[in-house]
Order: C-alpha cells, then sequence, then structure tokens
C-alpha cells in the first residue's frame, strides 16, 4: 500500500475541482406545498433543491418526512460532487438492473469509492439507515482509511457497535447530529429533509472561505510570490538564558530586510519570528516580554512569533505567564505562539495551557506530531502532519479554543531516508531536484495521506516524505471541517508551487 502510485479517483484536488465547478441553479423560487416556511429544514430543502441535489418527489412536494431509499441518496451524491456517470457494461450489483433511473449514480458512487462490495446485493429501495448515511459521507470525502484509524477514539453515542470510525468522523465534522446526547441511533432511518440538511451542512463546509496564509522565512532566496500571504514571520532571532532572557540573532541583517521587503510588497505583515527552547521560561516573564516587545516595536515589527518549542509541564504557567505579559506589551501589535499540538500516538508535551494561550494570542499555531521513528516492514514511515494527528489534535482542543484563534502548521520541508536513517531535511525545490537526480519515483500514501519518492541510489534505499499540493489541500480541507481558517507554513523558501495559497483555494 506504501508504494502505490497516486490515482486520479478520490483525489483531494480532483475534490475539490469538482466542488468548485458545482454552481447554483438559477435561483428559481423552490417551494413545495407540504414543507412549511416554520418547518426546522425548510430552508435546507429550499437550498438542496436550488443546488440540484434533491428533486421534489413531484413538481410541488417534496415529500416531507418521507423515507430516503439508498438508490435516492446514491444520486444525491452524485449529484452533490459532479460525478460522472461510470459506463461500465454490467452492474455491480446483482439486483441493480442496467437501465434504472439510478443504476449511473450507483455505478458512480461505486466508482468513487462512497459504496463498497460487501455485498452483492446494493437493496436500493431500502430505507438508508442513518449509520449508512454517515458511512457513505465519509467515504465520499476520501476518509475511509482515517475513519478506520479513528475508531479506537471514545465516541459520546453509546448504541454504535459498527462503523464508529465513519460515525463518529461525521459526528465531529458537523455533519450528521445524535438523536440524544449519548444516542445516534444507526439503525434508524433517515427522511428526505434530514438527507437535505446533511448535503447542505456538507455544502457549506467544503465552500467555506479560502483559508489564509502566513509563513516562515529566514531568508529572500527562493521565495514564492508572497501575495495572498496574511504574514510572513521573519526568522531572525532565539530567545536564550545566560543568566536572563536574551534575543541572539540567527540571520544576517541584509537577510531578515531582503524577506521584510518581500512581505512589504505582497502586502503581508512583518512579524518577528524568535524561536527557543524552555529555558528562558525560568525568567521574571514581564521583563521578557518587555524585552521582546520593545524589540518588535523599536524594528518597526508589525508584532511577533513566539516558538519555543516541546515546552514540560515544569513551564506550563510561566509560558502562559510569558504569553499574557507580551500581550500587554504589545498593545495592538500582533502575537502569533506556537505550541505542540495535543499526540494521539505517541506522548503529548504537557506546558501549553492552549485556552489561556489563545485567549492572549493573536493565533496558535499548532505543531502536528510526526511520525520520525516509524518503520512498515523496514520502510521509514515519516509523513508530515498524520493526517490522524491533525483530527485528532482539531478534535481534542474543540471545547478549549475558538477555531478562529487556531492556525496549523504545514511541515513543507522535506525529510531524507537512505538506508532507513533520516539523513537530511531538504527544502522542498531542494527535495524535488535530488529525487529527479537520484531517478526516484513519486508516490502518494493513502494511509497517510501525504507523498514520497522512492528508490535505489547508489545502492541503498532512498526515501524522501514531503508535502505536495494533494497533501496539503487534505489538511487544509480538514482543518476548515473545525472552522480553522489560517495555514502556516514552516518555510517559504522553496517552497514547492503546488504548496502557493492560489494551488489551495
Amino acid at each position: 500500500m506504501m508504494k502505490r502510485r497516486l490515482k486520479q479517483a478520490l483525489s483531494c484536488l480532483l475534490l475539490c475541482t469538482l466542488l468548485s465547478s458545482v454552481m447554483a441553479l438559477p435561483a428559481s423560487a423552490v417551494a413545495f406545498s407540504d414543507v412549511p416556511q416554520t418547518h426546522w429544514a425548510a430552508e435546507s430543502i429550499r437550498r438542496s433543491a436550488e443546488l440540484g441535489f434533491l428533486r421534489g418527489e413531484t413538481p410541488t412536494r417534496f415529500g416531507l418526512g418521507h423515507r430516503m431509499t439508498r438508490a435516492a441518496f446514491a444520486v444525491a451524491l452524485c449529484r452533490f460532487f459532479g460525478w460522472e456517470a461510470e459506463e461500465t457494461g454490467e452492474s455491480v450489483y446483482d439486483d441493480v438492473p442496467a437501465n434504472a433511473w439510478y443504476t449511473d449514480a450507483v455505478e458512480s458512487a461505486y466508482a468513487h469509492g462512497a459504496l463498497t462490495l460487501q455485498s452483492s446485493a446494493f437493496r436500493p429501495a431500502d430505507p438508508i439507515t442513518r449509520e449508512e448515511v454517515a458511512v457513505m459521507l465519509i467515504r465520499a470525502l476520501g476518509y475511509g482509511n482515517l475513519a478506520g484509524l479513528v475508531q479506537d477514539l471514545p465516541m459520546p453515542f453509546r448504541d454504535v457497535t459498527s462503523n464508529s470510525g465513519y460515525i463518529a468522523m461525521a459526528y465531529e465534522l458537523g455533519l450528521v447530529s445524535g438523536t440524544s446526547a449519548t444516542a445516534f441511533t444507526p439503525a434508524g432511518t433517515a427522511t428526505r429533509e434530514q438527507a437535505a440538511v446533511m448535503l447542505v451542512r456538507l455544502y457549506d463546509k467544503l465552500h467555506s472561505p479560502a483559508p489564509g496564509y502566513v509563513g516562515i522565512a529566514a531568508s529572500a532566496a527562493e521565495l514564492p510570490t508572497l501575495d495572498g500571504f496574511a504574514a510572513v514571520a521573519v526568522a531572525a532571532g532565539r530567545l536564550i538564558y545566560q543568566g536572563r532572557a536574551q534575543l541572539s540573532w540567527t540571520a544576517p541583517a541584509e537577510e531578515t530586510a531582503a524577506v521584510r521587503a518581500a512581505a512589504k510588497s505582497g502586502g503581508a505583515k512583518q512579524l518577528l519570528y524568535v524561536g527557543g527552547t524552555e529555558s528562558p521560561l525560568r525568567c521574571d516573564s514581564a521583563e521578557t516580554a518587555k524585552m521582546l516587545s520593545e524589540t518588535v516595536r523599536g524594528q518597526g515589527y508589525d508584532g511577533l512569533f513566539l516558538d519555543l518549542e516541546q515546552v514540560t509541564y515544569a513551564h506550563r504557567e510561566d509560558l502562559t505567564a510569558l504569553v499574557s505579559a507580551l500581550r500587554t506589551e504589545l498593545g495592538d501589535g500582533l502575537l502569533y505562539v506556537a505550541a505542540e499540538a495535543p499526540v494521539w500516538r505517541g506522548k503529548s508535551e504537557e506546558g501549553y495551557d492552549y485556552a489561556a494561550l489563545a485567549a492572549s494570542a493573536d493565533r496558535l499555531v499548532l505543531r502536528a506530531a510526526c511520525y520520525v521513528e516509524k518503520t512498515e516492514s523496514g520502510f521509514p514511515a515519516a509523513p508530515m502532519e498524520p493526517l490522524e494527528e491533525v483530527y485528532f489534535a482539531l478534535g481534542e482542543l474543540r471545547d478549549e479554543v475558538e477555531p478562529e484563534k487556531l492556525s496549523l502548521l504545514l511541515t513543507t520541508t522535506a525529510s531524507v531516508w537512505t538506508g532507513g536513517k533520516n539523513t537530511a531535511t531538504l527544502s522542498g525545490a531542494a527535495a524535488q531536484s535530488l529525487a529527479a537526480e537520484k531517478g526516484l519515483e513519486d508516490y502518494y500514501s493513502s494511509r497517510y495521506a501525504c507523498a514520497y519518492s522512492a528508490g535505489t541510489a547508489e545502492g541503498k534505499n532512498t526515501v524522501i516524505w514531503y508535502m505536495n499540493g494533494e497533501a496539503a489541500a487534505q489538511r487544509t480541507r480538514l482543518a476548515a471541517f473545525f472552522g480553522v481558517d489560517q495555514v502556516c507554513f514552516s518555510q517559504l523558501e522553496g517552497l514547492r508551487p503546488a504548496l502557493a495559497p492560489a494551488a489551495l483555494k
């Protein structure tokens, strides 16, 4: 599976292209005589009809309260995603005749992964259950692998015994609701109005405004066009401890000036990026905050990007105090704070009080855990921001931090593995050149939703993991489901063209 070629089917970029082509039908007044204007689903019914996802059972009646059949829901999904009819020559299912009104839709839904062949019978006339709706929606989005992984996570519904990952994801992503706080009623049938509500919810999630973009840069060399970026963090300093907290400059003044000029030219805010460890947190937070804010103001920056990595629980309150003091000192200046995200598979850093940090910062930039030492049958599995870790982190923080306060970090450098060992970290462009030089082939891991190049070079197995456009779009889209509307590129120099903001919108 790890070395399967990237296929166009279920590609996130293809999905985004299809979705962007779904246009609303002419806004004629859609009114059904059996749908009162005060009905809880009236607006969703109207919109689903105008968008062409669901039609009335007659020109004047929607079929309010009627059960949705499996065939009708397959047709609605095909209309929603704009899937073209699949001409297979024969039906996948024994009970789907060749010329039925729903045949093409069933075949298309199967071809695009929304349906599986667990049985030779499709049961087109059967009412679709709430469980089946959740499964089809998540599979249609290409999250089948992710749903299989998250089935072990806790969920609120006590009556779910099968397909728990699919139901949990459909609930977490805001597509379905429970019938009570602890029940989902998976075997209950879905009505036509419930289907309309779910499809409109999905439509709104997928058509949310394009995310904002920020990025970190230390050099003007190989910078992309910065048009459209909200802010650029100029990696120029590091917070160190030498009896007291001090700022050590890590980049030549001429380099930082060039980065700032590029940011200004693109209309982006300029942030002073200050990295470091937890050591300086032992110092007086008010003094440290005053020193950093005076530097920001003195050098004409628009704000500060503070990135203290792997803060432990012993300095949790110290970090919170420093960020609170920075908020006071910076006034209206921007304050971005990086934090290690909650970790599902591994050890979580415990030094981040996410709610308190987000209360003081303009943005809390989440760095999801990466699998840097994991192997599968001797093959290094080192994807950037594994999709399941992004999902877990955003789910964990849902009730702690307002989503508009979060920004998801995307690692844009590539990790090179030679002979099973991590031997280098390169910019995206440099990694692309190395793969071409070594004759490596490009692949895409559907398991990790991440790209990699692999092959044998100079007698050694070489693997390069990197973020391509599809991988970035997958993470950006998943974050949007949780309401997160900004991503941060870890390194702007040598950014692959496929990762440019215009390519991800």
